[in-house]
């Protein structure tokens, strides 16, 4: 499970970094963005574009699409389904090309004068959504349609996206009264402002923290690898001679996992956990207030109990109650294995004669040190099998006998940052599919986590297939002076985990771009990516991509047993950790009553409700819970656990035929890599695999029962 979407540049740092402002020559400020990009595969020309060219070509589009709309709205035709969704969906190219663009940037390589711009915009394009989503007369021919499709002859994809556009609609507000449109308007911007200001704030309080260690007895118990990449972070943020640890993944987790220093440990995992939540400029807890009010406010107006029944209307659990019922039967299977984890980890404590109680920031440091008791599994014996180039053609290398692709490298071509790097992706048959970047290590510029998107979408215009420009981030283990990024089993995990989003996005063959790719329902969107995390460390697997970076030796059938063996230990603790963030979102967003309230209050007397033991967080406390105040996840977190009811099922039929059997991957990608939204997703799946889910899978992955 990870990690989810959605979800979503002075770029003069950025295209500094990459020389792209050099390249830049005159001309009107935006227009770079107003056609398509004359580069290879119309890849953006990150060496044009300055962040001078954002503004106007961000008001040009808003304007051009503005006209589009009206003309699509007051056309003197009847209503048909080319002269009104075709034409939306063909509406808005300006504005999509510096979205996608800006927006990308904006979480990848980031600064202050991008954030600003972001804050300034905001307001102005929920607005320009709101005039298009509340047009009665673009609406009523959308009615038009929708009321009576006889004689149409539409096909499935083609009804799908008429129902679309009429639900979004409705559930915009289109149906409201004219006092509530105005309401409604004024909450959507807020909302807007608010998701921006919480991430903003997040970004900083990540960027600002850091544990300088000047005592070299303090950093006992670090592997040499940590030891060297803090010792680089610490030159890089002007502390030469000393060690600086942050609160990017891949610094705090090592630190936690090895360090010998209790008090250490607890002060960076604290100022982890507190994000957000310490009195000061970038308190989030405010603006945790401020939008699941308004979120409750919007959905009542909409003739919805609560924001959780207005989100899940459109999703493949449907209500709040289904959600419970999935959550609340894993938790009963989580709970009492993480105490018996907790109760091993406390007998580990006081063998060792530690006179404490286990706290949440000793588990990982115990839990290292029981697994290697357990397993003789050390994991700092595992990265030097898993170089991050080497995990990467891992993942090439499963897509190609699975799917028949290959991964061309391209060189000279425009990149926002020279740590990414971009390749064609090829079908089968030798024709172009896709390009595909990726950029995998942290900066103060990029947001924490991992994610998919694209700068083009798939669809086809005017009968030309236009294929996507995907891109996955990450934030993994940098390399340093002496060794090269060498992937944690966690980071390997995530990577094949993006992996299977982009290949969704790549894989996408749909006519219509609202349907495209990963544009599906949040509980079905990371069906493919997880899917694929089955892949990462399968044996068979593991022999093509995990060569040791300094003798090439492939990883010895040992060390693959041991990791075997491992892959259910502590699942008790990740299972609970991440079910108590979903209920978290759950208990939000199915308010129904709009106040004031204490955040560490709600969030405590949320988790005392389900008992979670005092050595465990959610893996998201509330105000540096990205995924739903700023990410789009907003009642929908429950979604890793619910796509891991399909994709533990799904994998069963490759189990079944052949981890690499062609029949099987070929049905999947015909049934729902390629399809996106053009059809219902449960009837998608029951076309892959002949019948609904069975959830005793995802069970017996977790090692819960036999």
């Amino acid at each position: 499970m990870r990690k989810f979407l959605f979800i979503l540049l002075a770029v003069m740092t950025l295209l500094a970094c990459n020389n792209a402002n050099t390249g830049k020559t005159g001309g009107e400020p935006g227009a770079i963005f107003y056609t398509e990009y004359d580069t290879p595969f119309g890849m953006p020309p990150f060496d044009r574009i300055s962040f001078e060219d954002y503004k106007p070509a961000f008001l040009k589009g808003m304007e051009e699409e503005a006209k589009e709309i009206e003309a699509i709205a007051n056309n003197s035709e009847a209503p048909t389904f080319e002269n009104t969704i075709v034409a939306m969906e063909n509406s808005g190219r300006i504005l999509t090309r510096v979205s996608r663009v800006f927006y990308g940037l904006r979480s990848a390589e980031t600064n202050d004068s991008i954030q600003a711009l972001a804050v300034e915009l905001s307001p102005l394009l929920s607005e320009h959504r709101d005039n298009i989503n509340l047009n009665e007369k673009l609406f009523n021919r959308i009615k038009t349609l929708h009321d009576d499709t006889t004689g149409m002859n539409l096909n499935t994809e083609q009804y799908r996206v008429l129902d679309n556009y009429y639900k979004n609609f409705v559930r915009s507000g289109i149906l409201l009264s004219e006092a509530e449109k105005s309401r409604l308007r004024e909450i959507n911007k807020e909302l807007s402002s608010l998701t921006l200001a919480f991430g903003n704030n997040l970004l900083n309080e990540t960027n600002d923290f850091k544990l300088v260690i000047d005592n070299e007895e303090d950093l006992a118990g670090l592997p040499e690898g940590v030891i060297a990449a803090a010792a680089e972070a610490a030159n890089a943020a002007g502390e030469e001679g000393k060690w600086v640890f942050g609160l990017q993944k891949p610094s705090w987790l090592p630190f936690l996992q090895y360090s010998e220093k209790r008090d250490l440990r607890e002060k960076l995992y604290k100022a982890m956990y507190m994000r957000g939540d310490n009195d000061n400029k970038n308190d989030n807890k405010q603006i945790i207030n401020d939008i699941v009010n308004l979120r409750i406010e919007k959905a009542q107006m909409l003739g919805y109990k609560a924001h959780a029944d207005f989100v899940l209307e459109e999703s493949m659990a449907k209500t709040p109650e289904n959600v419970y019922k999935l959550l609340n039967d894993v938790w009963a299977y989580a709970l009492p294995q993480a105490k018996k984890e907790a109760a091993e980890l406390q007998k580990l404590i006081d063998a060792e004669g530690g006179n404490f109680k286990l706290a949440s920031w000793d588990w990982w440091y115990y839990t290292e040190k029981l697994r290697q008791q357990k397993y003789s599994l050390n994991e700092e014996e595992i990265k030097p099998y898993f170089k991050m180039e080497n995990v990467r053609e891992g993942v090439f290398e499963v897509a190609n006998r699975l799917f028949g692709l290959n991964f061309r490298k391209l060189e000279n071509v425009p990149v926002y940052h020279p740590e990414v790097e971009a390749y064609e992706v090829l079908d089968a048959d030798g024709s172009h599919l896709a390009v595909f970047y990726t950029d995998y290590f942290p900066r103060t510029g990029k947001n924490a986590g991992a994610w998919m998107s694209s700068f083009r979408g798939q669809q086809v215009i005017e009968g030309e297939n236009i294929r996507p420009l995907i891109y996955n981030v990450g934030n993994f283990t940098r390399p340093t002076g002496t060794t090269p990024s060498l992937l944690t089993l966690d980071e390997v995990e995530t990577l094949f985990h993006e992996f299977g989003h982009a290949l969704h996005g790549m894989m996408s063959n749909v006519t219509y771009s609202s349907v495209a790719g990963t544009s599906v329902s949040r509980d079905f969107v990371e069906l493919p990516s997880q899917i694929m995390e089955h892949w990462a460390f399968h044996p068979e697997v593991l022999k093509l991509y995990a060569r040791h970076y300094q003798t090439g030796e492939v990883i010895p059938d040992e060390l693959i047993a041991k990791i075997d063996a491992a892959s259910k230990f502590n699942m008790g603790f990740i299972t609970t950790e991440f079910v108590a963030a979903a209920l978290l979102d759950m208990d939000y967003h199915t308010q129904g009553t709009v106040k004031s309230f204490d955040v560490r209050e709600f969030e405590k007397k949320s988790m005392e409700k389900i008992g979670l033991i005092d050595e465990i967080i959610p893996r998201y406390r509330s105000t540096y819970f990205s995924h739903i105040f700023s990410g789009g996840y907003s009642a929908g977190y429950y979604a890793y656990l619910w796509a891991e009811v399909l994709d533990a099922d799904a994998f069963q039929a490759f189990v079944e035929n052949g981890i690499f059997d062609k029949t099987t991957a070929a049905k999947f990608r015909d049934n729902v890599l390629s399809k996106g939204n053009s059809d219902d997703p449960m009837e998608l799946y029951k076309r892959f695999r002949g019948a609904e889910p069975n959830p005793v899978y995802l069970l017996k992955n977790r090692g819960f029962i036999e």
